[in-house]
Order: C-alpha cells, then sequence, then structure tokens
C-alpha cells in the first residue's frame, strides 16, 4: 500500500494537496483499495443536515480487502500474536491465511444460525482472538457489530442491546483480567432478561466456568462452526452501509450510537495507521486497548490489519503479575511500535524503574499515546525510560466520533513537543472559533476546537435518532463539526487539546485548560494522579477545585505542607492565576473502564451537590465516590 509519507517536506507537500483538492486526494488514496464496484461520486456533504457520504455506491466488502487482497503477499504472515492474561498459558499466532479460515468459518456458522446482512451483533468478550474474529466475521457478512467492554453492567449491556434492537450477543463463559475471573456469561444472563429484541447467544469457552445454557437461545460457539467449511464468499456492502455501531457515553442521558460506514471508514483507518504508526513491512506493532473501545476498532483490527501488519492482542492488565508485564512483552515480541494511554504510562511510572529495567526494550521504534492528552512528565518518563531518548512519541488527537487519529505527530518526521499533538494529518482542516463561532486566524490563539471539511472515517449519524447527532456535532457552529474540546494552536501551528471545553475553566476572565493544570500538578514529586474541575465561585466566577490522589511515601508528610507546595509548583509552572481554590486528597479517582477520569462526578462534589449524580455502577471503581464525598464533606443522598 503506497500513500506513505516518509519526510517533512513530503508531509506538507500532501498536505497541501488534501485541502486544496480533497476529493482528488482522497479516491488517490481508495485506489489501492479492491471495489467490487467503483464509486460514481468521492463526496458528497452538508453538514447542516447533516449528510456526510464518502465513494457514493462504491461496492466492496471490507474483510476482502484485508483478506482476499492480501492473501497472495501475506498469507503466511502473522496477523495477529495473542496474548494472554497469565504469562504462564501459551501466546497464539494467526496467519493472515489461519485467521481468513477461522473468519470464514465463523461467518458461515452465524449464517446458519440465522444471521443476515443489516442485523445488529452485540459483541460483549474478553479480549481473545475470537472477540476479532467475531467482528470480522459480522463484516464478511454485512451484520452490523457493535462491541461493548466486557466490563460493563448488565443494565449498560441491556441499554446498548435495546437501544441497537440487537439480535445477537457474541460472549463467553469468562474471561481473565489480572488476577480475577470476570463471570460474563452471568452478565449477559442479566442482561437479557430485558431484551426482547435477541434470538440468540453464542458463547465461548474461555474459562470453564460452569454457566447455564438458555435452550433455544444459547449456543456454544464450538457449535456453531462445527462442520462448517473454512470458505466463504463476502457479501457485498455500499460504501455507505453501516460497518458498526459503538456507544460513548453523554455527559446526560442515554449512550449515543455512533455509527461508522464501511468504505470511508475503511480507507482512513488503513491511511492513518500507516502514516501515524510508520508501519514497515515486518514490524509487530501493539496497542494496548480493549476492542471494546474505538482506539481497538481502529488501530488493533481494521487499521492494522488493512495494511496487512503484525497486530499484538494483550487479554490482561498492565500490572498483573508485576508492573513490568507491558515490558516482558515488548521483549518477547520484539514490538516496534507500542501505543498506550497516559493513565497506564502514569501507573507503571508510579511503580519505579526496577519493573522497565529487567526488559529489552531496544525493539521499539515509535511510542503512541491515546485517550486524553498526555502531561508533560509522564511524557518525559515515556520517552526517556520506555524509548531510551530514541523513540519519538506520537500523542494522537482523536475521538470515537472522528473514527481515526485526527492530529498527531508523524515519528521522525515531525519534530515533536511535548503536550502537543502538533499538525492535523492530510485531508482534516481543523479550525478554532470562539464562542460566537468567530475563527480565530493565526498562531497563538487559543479557542474551540471544530473541523470545517469532512474526512471519510467520520461519524455519519447516531443510531436511531439523527436529530441527536445533529444537535450534538453539528448544531454548535453553523457549517462546522464541534469536537467538544477546547484548544491552543501555539506559534508553530502546532495544536495542544485543552480538554472538553465544559472542562477549560473561566476564572475571572482567563480561560484555563484543567489538562493544563493538572500538568503542572503532576509536577509535584508526591503526586500521582490529578483531576481538576471548576465549580462556581463568588468573586471569581469559576474557582477551581482540585482531586490529589498522592504518592505512597505521602504518608510520611503533613498534608497541608503537600497542598502548599503543590501551589507552589502550580505558580512556578503557571502563575497564581491558575492556584487552585480547593485542594483534596483523595484515595482514588472516579474511572470509567477505558481509564477515562469523570470529572462530571467530580464537578457536581465540588458543587457541594450529591443529587443527581447519575449511573456510577458501569465506573471501574464506583466504591471510591463514597470517599470522595466523606472527604469533601457532601452528604451522600440516603
Amino acid at each position: 500500500m503506497t500513500n506513505k509519507i516518509n519526510t517533512l517536506g513530503g508531509y506538507i507537500h500532501e498536505y497541501q494537496k488534501s485541502v486544496s483538492n480533497p476529493e482528488a486526494f482522497w479516491a488517490s488514496v481508495a485506489e489501492n483499495f479492491h471495489w467490487r464496484k467503483k464509486w460514481d461520486k468521492v463526496l458528497d456533504w452538508n453538514f447542516e443536515e447533516p449528510t456526510i457520504e464518502w465513494f457514493v455506491n462504491g461496492k466492496l466488502n471490507i474483510t476482502e480487502n484485508i483478506f482476499e487482497r492480501q492473501l497472495f503477499t501475506h498469507g503466511d504472515k502473522a496477523a495477529i500474536i495473542w496474548e494472554p492474561n497469565n504469562p504462564d498459558e501459551a501466546s497464539i499466532t494467526l496467519t493472515y491465511r489461519e485467521l481468513f479460515e477461522k473468519v470464514c468459518q465463523f461467518s458461515n456458522g452465524l449464517l446458519k444460525q440465522g444471521v443476515k446482512k443489516g442485523d445488529r451483533v452485540v459483541i460483549y468478550m474478553p479480549m481473545v482472538p475470537e472477540a476479532a474474529i467475531a467482528m470480522l466475521a459480522c463484516a464478511r457478512i454485512g451484520a452490523i457489530h457493535s462491541v461493548v467492554f466486557a466490563g460493563f453492567s448488565s443494565n449498560a449491556l441491556a441499554d446498548r442491546i435495546n437501544d441497537a434492537q440487537a439480535t445477537t450477543v457474541l460472549t463467553a463463559d469468562g474471561g481473565y483480567r489480572g488476577t480475577k475471573v470476570l463471570e460474563i456469561k452471568k452478565i449477559v444472563d442479566e442482561a437479557l432478561e430485558n431484551t426482547p429484541s435477541i434470538e440468540r447467544s453464542v458463547v465461548l469457552k474461555r474459562t470453564g466456568s460452569e454457566v447455564t445454557m438458555k435452550p433455544n437461545r444459547d449456543i456454544w460457539w464450538s457449535d456453531v462452526i462445527a462442520g462448517e467449511t473454512l470458505e466463504n464468499k463476502a457479501e457485498e456492502m455500499d460504501s455507505e452501509d453501516m460497518l458498526f455501531i459503538l456507544y460513548t457515553s453523554g455527559s446526560t442521558g442515554k449512550p449515543k450510537g455512533v455509527v461508522h460506514t464501511t468504505g470511508g471508514y475503511m480507507v482512513y483507518t488503513a491511511y492513518s495507521f500507516k502514516n501515524v504508526f510508520q508501519y514497515n513491512a515486518g514490524d509487530v506493532y501493539w496497542c494496548t486497548a480493549d476492542i471494546g473501545w474505538i482506539t481497538g476498532h481502529s488501530y488493533i483490527v481494521y487499521g492494522p490489519l488493512l495494511a496487512g501488519a503484525t497486530s499484538v492482542m494483550f487479554e490482561g492488565v498492565p500490572t498483573f503479575p508485576d508492573a513490568g508485564r507491558f515490558w516482558e512483552i515488548v521483549d518477547k515480541h520484539q514490538v516496534n511500535q507500542f501505543y498506550t494511554a497516559p493513565t497506564a504510562i502514569r501507573a507503571l511510572q508510579a511503580k519505579g524503574l526496577e519493573y522497565v529495567e529487567k526488559h529489552d526494550l531496544s525493539s521499539l521504534k515509535v511510542l503512541g499515546s491515546v485517550g486524553e492528552p498526555i502531561n508533560e512528565e509522564a511524557w518525559h518518563w515515556y520517552h526517556d525510560h520506555i524509548g531510551k531518548d530514541r523513540c519519538p512519541i506520537v500523542d494522537t488527537w482523536w475521538q470515537t466520533e472522528t473514527g481515526g487519529i485526527l492530529i498527531s505527530p508523524l515519528p521522525g518526521i515531525t519534530p515533536t513537543k511535548p503536550t502537543y499533538a502538533t499538525l492535523p494529518l492530510p485531508g482534516i482542516q481543523p479550525i478554532l472559533v470562539d464562542n460566537e463561532g468567530n475563527e480565530l486566524k493565526g498562531n497563538s490563539v487559543e479557542g474551540n476546537l471544530c473541523v470545517k471539511f469532512p474526512w471519510p472515517s467520520m461519524l455519519r449519524t447516531t443510531y436511531g435518532d439523527h436529530e441527536r447527532c445533529r444537535q450534538t456535532y453539528f448544531s454548535t457552529y453553523k457549517g462546522l463539526y464541534f469536537t467538544g474540546d477546547g484548544c491552543k494552536r501555539d506559534e508553530d501551528g502546532y495544536y495542544r487539546i485543552l480538554g472538553r471545553v465544559d472542562d477549560v475553566i473561566n476564572v475571572s476572565g482567563h480561560r484555563l485548560g484543567t489538562a493544563e493544570i493538572e500538568n503542572a500538578i503532576n509536577e509535584h514529586p508526591l503526586v500521582n494522579e490529578s483531576a481538576v474541575v471548576g465549580y462556581p465561585h463568588e468573586i471569581k466566577g469559576q474557582g477551581i477545585y482540585a482531586y490529589i490522589v498522592c504518592e505512597a511515601d505521602a504518608a510520611n508528610h503533613d498534608e497541608e505542607q503537600i497542598k502548599r507546595s503543590i501551589i507552589s509548583t502550580i505558580n512556578k509552572i503557571i502563575g497564581p492565576i491558575a492556584k487552585p481554590d480547593k485542594i483534596l486528597v483523595v484515595p482514588g479517582l472516579p474511572k470509567t473502564r477505558s481509564g477515562k477520569i469523570m470529572r462530571r462526578i467530580l464537578r457536581k462534589i465540588a458543587e457541594n451537590n450529591a443529587s443527581n449524580l447519575g449511573d456510577i455502577s458501569t465506573l471501574l471503581n464506583p466504591e471510591v465516590v463514597a470517599s470522595i464525598m466523606d472527604k469533601a464533606g457532601v452528604a451522600v443522598e440516603s
């Protein structure tokens, strides 16, 4: 596959081509793929509606572009290397041919069970190879997959099944995560008590746990594939046929089902993967995400496999059996590109270097960061101790809704700057606007990050509720896609994401990004992690409330002294304007299962408002909320 950028001059040239004639640019990228029928028109769009259609009337199947297009050259190459939770269990390597056969076999089994084109199939599985096989089999037969992270509660799962009106659930008896055995089938059973649309549940044996199989609904995975052939002709799909629905939590109301379609998503994920990670034939690439999130969809499954890459899948957690597990896997499989979240980096940083130094990390060429802006201290630790000062860090900015990475350095090409996502990828036209929607031109400006022109992998709608899509993303600023993020463009034209706009605090008329304040707080040697929110302040309009999680040895220090020295650190890095009005030392921060801090809950506590905290059962650590409220002196609602 061509369209790979190799130099800074090459990037500038490609970028100019992509914005002066986007349709010709993306058509040239799309030419690399196999289309059963070529498109009649590259793009049809209107952000008012919104309607976005790429490669109009093109016919294809995304799995033909992973398998048939590449089997002749890549058949014997490793497609997926699976690393289990327990390091004593053997890892599994599937070549492109072996993966193809398993996808065809499971596709045939699903068809025999009555799953058909257009059906919605919910996947609630541990991180095992069959989870990727399930996604690809759905794509092959034209069913629309909706992966739900196998850590969500039964209520959250039922909500998503009902919203999608899914007919089928693909799941497992259980799963392993660190020292825990997850009761996955039990959670599914609870969810299916309230999901009238479900006709069948396919269950993979992973843990061998005792489970109840309901007659006429539940069927073992092994029985679904028994006797099925290893050949399957892929369903022909329209470029704009739905590929998948992925639910993302809104700050209010029920989760939004973000819809991605086939042709544009294929083109963009392959293109962005190849460029952002500078993948070369023979490299081993590892993204540590779960396939329950967009990162797993785009940069474990679709992007890497479309590019003919070897993609590592990991079932476990970074701290089991000890905090060296990531580095042991890098060493074992000679990983070249490594992509993880700042949350994981900070957690491993806190464990010390002894876990890093016992492993050989010399195979690494590129380090990536995803999920939130990476703070400067973590960036330097990652760069110095994992990359050994020789691996560029790609601090990638994108969203579930964008489908792929939009702003990121290209490793070895774009000069990096800690905390900056740097420059947009070719085809991406970011724009900063003020609160009235006026464009802020030039450099050294700060505003709301929008995109003024469509790109192939952007969301098309929110499932079953197009008006919600319009309201959420296209109504704030006329004719623009609004990301919901605040952003700074510096004197070099580099972009720095400041966090959600509702995470930008206006203190006495000064806009302060919470990420910026957290970055300063996290520089303090006794701070492990922090979260900053705004709360009503009678003089300043908004005050700054900082929640601090300290290192273990902070217990030997006076808490008030720690707070004073944190303030002096902030004064030094940002200035007195960013000094928190309140600092609360807490045992932990409420997080979603993907590692995002739930600042909405922290804002409510800061406002002394314990009512309407929303559903906290889906949090990774719901118990931490009560302990924070107790420390803050906020009464728990009875």
